[in-house]
């Protein structure tokens, strides 16, 4: 039997999967290290990690695969990379990091990025990045120019975590075109690298690594990342993409209207158009999806942060008096749709991007000591972050978006009925549900290189298709619950 290898670098750990490469079946996933991965802060808001040590857990990674599923290493026939986006990795001519990874919740650039935003001009960014420069990649690295210009005139090259992994592996320094523009590195308008923005940062083209298609052989594996990893010399990288990308596909969503969801600590909508609007780019960013090629009609995917979402329904775990989520969702499952008036604005985990980076806290109001209890807590949690996804969507939407279906994993919010049957219902959309992960789906990407999205979407029905939620039809009742929640959200943010 052969394999497709998939490594999902997150920044808390490495996920490695193994699926068959003629059905794209699972067949399993490792996690290394057990426990999560530190980070370096030397000052607060930054956060950094060594590039090296996600190769070595990669390696252990692999190396664990290999023994519980009993694999030679010759039966792997192809690498997919899945990785935490815009971070950033410079390196010398020899390909040894200078310093370590600026990775993707690392703040220092923001100020960077937004006095570029107003001298080059909204309009330009909007129009030709669909994004503000912001904390993105390109920033880090200005960044790193103006406060360690000693590193700086050492670089041989930047790249992005995915791209430094492929490069242990294969001595080969490249990156995608999905890739650059995560990091705000690609003029939509021009279809080529963002010579502008490089200028106005004073950054030479020659450090931008050579472009490889998304899908198909973007190195093969040499004699030393044969040696380190156990992968055989001559395998090769066949799929890399940032981790919010990867997982849209992984729930194979490619095409305009296809929606992903991701209902974890923070929540995540990601939302595939043809259109180069960025109406919405100081609340949305924009970045070419793995399936877009130069001079074809465009795919963007749109990337919508909820910072406020399942960390609410966590802190309510751990301050109530519950024992377990499936208690919470039953003592929730008593209370009528709209929680009797409660209403929770969930947005307590800092700055909110979709609220114009306003930090509003998380609100109870109308609470009535004599009628309501933990139960109407559960509720109104519930559907308060499922407000803000549909609040959201709403945002999505006002920039070109029209949804045809969303798909989600099976993971924490979309367990709740409550949750998943209000959101369908108020974007009168079906939510399919998927029980797999980021690996699993970069394991089956390395597959398409032969350019049939119908068989890999056909796998993903096949193999982890768990339900659908269908919008229900009265939806009356969580109409008049959404636009109360809207009204105290409003009254907040007018203040």
């Amino acid at each position: 039997m052969n394999y497709y290898l998939g490594l999902d670098i997150g920044s808390s750990s490495i996920k490695a999967a193994l699926v068959e490469v003629e059905t794209g079946k699972s067949l399993g996933v490792v996690q290394e290290p057990k426990e999560e991965m530190g980070m370096f802060a030397a000052k607060n808001g930054w956060a950094e990690q060594k590039p090296n040590d996600w190769w070595q857990h990669i390696c252990n990674a692999i190396t664990a695969l290999k023994r519980q599923y009993n694999i030679s290493r010759t039966q792997i026939k192809g690498i997919g990379i899945s990785y935490q986006m815009h971070g950033l990795v410079v390196v010398d001519k020899n390909g040894e990091p200078l310093r370590k990874s600026i990775i993707w919740c690392d703040s220092r650039a923001v100020e960077i990025g937004n006095k570029a935003f107003n001298a080059i001009g909204n309009d330009t960014c909007a129009s030709n990045l669909l994004n503000s420069p912001a904390n993105f990649t390109a920033s880090k690295l200005k960044w790193v120019k103006e406060n360690e210009p000693d590193i700086y005139n050492k670089i041989h090259k930047f790249m992005l975590p995915g791209d430094y992994v492929a490069y242990k592996f294969s001595n080969t320094i490249n990156t995608t075109i999905s890739g650059l523009s995560e990091g705000i590195f690609w003029n939509f308008k021009e279809d080529n690298v963002a010579d502008f923005l490089l200028e106005h940062y004073g950054i030479d083209q020659a450090l931008v690594p050579d472009i490889v298609e998304t899908f198909g052989v973007q190195s093969t594996v040499d004699a030393k990342g044969e040696a380190e990893s156990g992968i055989a010399a001559g395998t090769p990288i066949l799929y890399r993409a940032g981790d919010q990308p990867n997982n849209a596909l992984t729930l194979n969503v490619f095409n305009p209207g296809e929606v992903a969801a991701t209902g974890g600590t923070s929540g995540v909508v990601y939302a595939v158009t043809n259109r180069l609007s960025a109406k919405e780019s100081s609340r949305v960013n924009n970045f070419a999806h793995v399936n877009y090629q130069k001079g074809a009609d465009p795919r963007i995917g749109k990337l919508l942060c909820i910072n406020g979402a399942g960390i609410q329904y966590r802190w309510l775990l751990n301050n109530l008096a519950v024992s377990s989520y499936e208690e919470m969702n039953n003592l929730a499952s008593e209370i009528p749709v709209g929680s009797d008036g409660v209403c929770l604005i969930p947005f307590g985990n800092g700055a909110e991007r979709m609220l114009n980076n306003k930090e509003i806290g998380t609100r109870i109001v109308n609470l009535n000591l004599n009628n309501h209890h933990k139960g109407h807590m559960c509720r109104a949690a519930l559907e308060g972050i499922a407000f803000s996804f549909v609040y959201g969507m709403e945002i999505m939407t006002s920039d070109g978006i029209k949804p045809s279906v969303m798909r989600a994993g099976n993971d924490n919010l979309f367990r709740s009925e409550i949750f998943a049957n209000t959101v369908a219902t108020l974007i009168e959309q079906e939510i399919e549900i998927y029980n797999t992960t980021g690996a699993i789906g970069a394991a089956r990407a390395a597959n398409l290189h032969k350019g049939d999205f119908e068989a890999f979407g056909k796998a993903i029905m096949d193999n982890d298709h768990v339900m659908t939620f269908m919008p229900f039809k009265d939806k009356q009742q969580y109409s008049n619950a959404y636009n109360n929640w809207k009204k105290e959200l409003e009254l907040i943010l007018n203040k």
